[in-house]
């Protein structure tokens, strides 16, 4: 409920998740009876889940448990700088390939954004994962590490994706993985998305274009500051 740019986080969320072209509704969901209230004032469709879940996906696979949809696309509450197109992207894969079960974003970083995120991983900055896939575009791994390890250090053709940390899944991979526990990958990565590789369901990934726009969310309260600046400089996204 943090205001960003005189609007609340929560409401700048549900209209991005509203202006998806590909999406048929959008729904927030929470354990708390003050946000449904809150969120209910400004439009918003609000489905109450357990207190008891552990991760957004559980939270997801609750929801669609009550509805019947077979594409769920997981939209965290923090990412105010997600470009609509982007899950609109993902969206399209997973309507256009029916084998596709999991699906999630990814933006290949080169000249400025490349240089300034190695050099951030040199620094010891455990912040942004990076994402390999095969030639079909189904995830090889995720790492907090920088991937693919290059021997050729001035080679400008390394292609490092930076992962967009948003999924859209099939209701049946969806329940399945809500049951599963941590395998070893995910504890030690600390990446909820390893557990789906390590019980063997594909991950597609789907580069996407930010049209120029900055990345970003808010994970800390001082990260208001940066996204408010962001929009400042590149304008509203709706």
């Amino acid at each position: 409920m943090a205001l960003i740019a005189g609007k609340t986080m929560i409401e700048r969320m549900w209209r991005i998740a509203k202006a998806v072209s590909s999406g048929s509704d959008a729904f927030i969901a929470t354990d708390d009876e003050g946000l449904k209230r809150f969120a209910e004032d400004f439009g918003a469709q609000v489905l109450m889940t357990s207190p008891d879940c552990v991760t957004g996906t559980d939270r997801v696979a609750e929801v669609s448990s009550r509805l019947k949809y077979d594409i769920y696309f997981s939209l965290q509450g923090d990412a105010v700088l997600t470009p609509p197109w982007v899950v609109g992207e993902v969206l399209r894969a997973m309507l256009g390939d029916p084998s596709i079960q999991m699906a999630t974003p990814a933006v290949r970083l080169i000249g400025k954004a490349l240089s300034d995120f190695i050099a951030n991983k040199k620094g010891g900055n455990s912040s942004g994962t990076t994402v390999v896939f095969d030639k079909k575009g189904d995830a090889l791994y995720f790492s907090k590490a920088l991937l693919p390890y290059n021997r050729n250090e001035e080679s400008a053709d390394r292609p490092v994706y930076r992962h967009i940390g948003l999924y859209a899944y099939r209701t049946e991979i969806l329940q399945q993985l809500s049951k599963w526990t941590e395998g070893p990958l995910e504890k030690s990565e600390k990446l909820e998305q390893l557990r789906a590789l390590e019980n063997g369901i594909p991950i597609r990934v789907v580069p996407v274009d930010y049209k120029g726009r900055t990345h970003g969310s808010v994970d800390r309260p001082e990260d208001v500051r940066f996204v408010e600046s962001v929009i400042a400089r590149e304008g509203e996204l709706l």
